[in-house]
Formats: C-alpha cells, structure tokens, sequence
C-alpha cells in the first residue's frame, strides 16, 4: 500500500516534470522577463487582431499584449471595435451606452483623440471603448460612401497629428466578419490571429483566411498575417500539441512558439478591470503573454521590410 508521499507523486508527476519542475520553469521565465527589453518599432506597427470564431482569446490577446507592450516601456493604443466592449472593460476603460466611442469616430461625429482614454494602469496604454451603440453599425455602414475606410482614414488622421509616437495599435475585432472586421482589416496593416487549440478552431482558420484573401484583393493589397497565436493550449492533451503542430505546420513563419495556457486568473481579471499582466503579474497566464509580445516585438523587423517589400511591390 502507497503511502501519502508516493500518491502525491503518482497524482502530480506527468512523466515528464512534476509540480516543483514546474514551479522551478515558472521561476525561471519570470527571471528572463525582468531583464528582457522592447525594442520600439522603426514605425507604428497596426495590427488588427481577429477570428470569426467566438472563444478563442481573441479580447484576452489583444488586452494581454497591449499590456505587456505598455508595461516594457512603448506606447500602445487599442481601438475596440467589439460591441460587446469587453477590451474596454478588461482596461479600465468608460464605455456605458452615450459615452463617446469608436461609434462616434466612424460615424464622423468625433476624432479619435476625442474619444480616446487612458488605461488607469498605463500612462502609455490608451483605449478608445466600443459601447453596445455599435451593435447597429454595419446596417448604418452599408450605405455610406467609402464605408470600407471609415476607420482608416481616422486613424491615419489621429496618427498624423498626434504629438505622442505610438509604437503599437491593436484593433479589436467583433468574432464576425462585417464591415466592423473589414474596417479594421482596412485600418490595420498586420493581422494578428488567435487560434483555440481545439480540431474546430482549425475548421474556422480556412474561413477566416479566405475572407482576409477577399480584403487584400480588393481593398487593402498590403494587409499581411503576420502573426498567429495558439491559445487555451493544455500541455497535458495530445489534442492541443496536434493542433499547435498543425498550425505551425501549415505557417512555420508566423506562429508564435509561445502558447497562452488555459488559467483561470486570465478569464478572472477583466471582471476587476484589470489586465492579467497586472492582475496576476507572476502567474502563467501574465508570463505566456508577456512572451508572446515579446515575440511579437522581436519580429518587427522582418515584418515591417516585408510589408514595404509588398508596397513596392504595387
């Protein structure tokens, strides 16, 4: 008969590593986070982060690595284009119905400097909130003129003439793909996308891939997919490392090897207005994001050569 010590260690040894192998790599990421540096950008990088599928981290991402971007020194705006505002809340942002919002800005009626706010853990983290009112804006969009370039001609505007250098914008995409997607995907000149690592999520990656195809044909030839991220990825299933290997395999230059694992203090934070990076700085969850922007930040070299390699191109 076993006794407690070796239940404990049947129970929590993987065959691999065992809690304080864990506990120990945790440590040891945390470590090279504190002395990892941000490099900013030559240029503001624009990156729209979207999946048509709902669940896949797709709010989380976008909070998570602006965070983790803003707390490595750069300056970050995020542009909630989700009726359901949730990037809004995740980061302190005001977006009741009649506070003024990206509604506002794509209708024309405000500039996004109006609507802009500032995130209440980052000086250099700035929001501009999605409300509920936007829940009718592809209908009211479908007749405008231009109505593909809404948004990106009130970015390049605001980015023209503000006095602060953004470093990052991430743009925040409603899990559909209305004019509210294909605005962002005009606006932005990188796409970020989530992908759950689930068989479905690989179904939904065709989709959205076709759509994006759709958007550079017709209306914005230099949009490239720089980056794809495995989210709620469980290390302990055969089925997460099949789809992480899938994706990788099909895209071995844009997905992350970071992966974001399934924590309940990332799901727990936005309810406290706060990002995981700061809600829960030392737990996995903050540690896998702030390595997937360190990532992302790592790449930006050969992202923005190719995106003016593409310019060039036209």
């Amino acid at each position: 008969m076993e006794d407690a010590t070796e239940t404990i260690k049947r129970i929590f040894a993987d065959g691999e590593s065992s809690v304080g192998a864990e506990m120990a790599d945790e440590s040891r990421r945390l470590e090279r986070l504190k002395d990892a540096k941000y490099d900013h950008p030559r240029e503001t990088r624009r990156i729209a982060v979207a999946n048509q599928k709902g669940g896949v981290g797709k709010t989380t991402t976008t909070v998570n690595v602006a965070a983790a971007l803003a707390q490595g020194g750069l300056n970050v705006l995020v542009i909630d284009m989700d009726p359901q505002g949730n990037a809004s809340t995740a980061l302190g942002a005001k977006h009741n119905s009649g506070v003024a919002s990206v509604y506002d800005v794509i209708e024309g009626r405000s500039s996004i400097a109006d609507v802009m706010q500032i995130c209440p853990q980052f000086d250099n983290l700035h929001v501009v909130p999605a409300s509920i009112d936007l829940s009718g804006a592809d209908l009211e969009l479908a007749d405008m003129p231009n109505r593909n370039n809404l948004m990106r001609d009130k970015l390049d505007e605001f980015l023209e003439s503000s006095e602060t250098h953004y470093d990052y914008v991430l743009i925040d995409c409603p899990p559909s793909l209305g004019l509210l997607v294909i605005n962002a995907m005009c606006a932005a000149h990188e796409m970020l996308i989530p992908i759950q690592a689930e068989y479905y999520a690989l179904e939904g990656l065709g989709q959205l891939i076709n759509t994006i195809g759709l958007v550079q044909k017709n209306f914005n030839p230099t949009l490239l997919v720089s980056t794809m991220l495995v989210t709620m990825f469980d290390k302990r299933t055969l089925l997460s490392r099949e789809v992480y290997e899938e994706v990788k395999s099909h895209f071995p230059m844009i997905v992350l090897d970071t992966t974001i694992p399934r924590a309940v203090k990332v799901s727990e934070a936005p309810s406290f207005n706060e990002s995981v990076v700061t809600y829960d700085p030392k737990g996995l969850g903050a540690i896998a994001y702030c390595e997937a922007a360190l990532e992302i930040n790592g790449r930006s070299e050969v992202v923005i050569n190719t995106l003016h390699a593409r310019k060039n191109e036209d």
